[in-house]
């Protein structure tokens, strides 16, 4: 899998300013103060995680699309500095995806076709309800019945169904995720870390010089 097929719309703030942040500690005159990265940038972006000395690499915001499936999202929630900016939506909008397009490959076909399946009959059943409605019949057994199909859509759904969000971070948590996420099994993950190796000075992220 490739970063391009996780990863768009990437949009990166705030870099030169947090570097030349990351040498306050030492100044005496602001004004002298550069954005250049010096060796000593470099020693505090590629210090331990934790250690502290990383601090100014959250000054620089990440943000970008993100599309996971369930499983991966599961994970990705843990990190409490991948914020979400806003989602696709299953609860709001399961029956209307293309689900030829929508699951990861490795999702077992004939469990789409269930899910295709159950889809037929849901948006069926809707279809239904609206035309006695229309005819002002009571239709209060149906959409109870429509109110359980949803329910069974959406438990139903297997973990291998994608979605996108809008996300923010910064470099400080790249470096933290880089580190649990790059040899994980899921290639979702793998494509992830594979796309924080392309970023600016992805160095300080990494730990790894383009030489290495």
């Amino acid at each position: 899998m490739n970063y391009n097929e996780v990863i768009s719309n990437v949009q990166i703030y705030g870099f030169d300013d947090a570097v030349k942040g990351a040498k306050y500690s030492y100044a005496v005159d602001l004004n002298k103060v550069t954005n250049e990265i010096s060796k000593s940038t470099i020693a505090l972006a590629t210090s331990q995680p934790g250690s502290g000395h990383d601090q100014f690499m959250t000054g620089i915001i990440v943000q970008f699309d993100l599309t996971f499936s369930n499983k991966a999202w599961v994970e990705a929630e843990r990190y409490k500095f991948l914020d979400f900016i806003t989602s696709q939506s299953t609860m709001h909008r399961i029956t209307k995806f293309n689900l030829d397009d929508v699951y990861m490959p490795q999702v077992d076909k004939r469990i789409v076709e269930i899910m295709k399946e159950k889809v037929a009959a849901y948006n069926q059943l809707q279809a239904e309800i609206k035309e006695k409605q229309e005819k002002e019949q009571d239709v209060t057994a149906l959409t109870e019945k429509l109110d359980q199909m949803y329910l069974e859509l959406l438990y139903s759904n297997p973990a291998g169904f994608r979605l996108t969000a809008k996300m923010s971070t910064n470099y400080r948590a790249l470096k933290t995720i880089y580190r649990q996420r790059k040899d994980h099994k899921l290639p979702e993950w793998r494509a992830f870390c594979q796309w924080v190796r392309t970023l600016p000075h992805s160095e300080f992220i990494t730990g790894e010089t383009a030489a290495e």
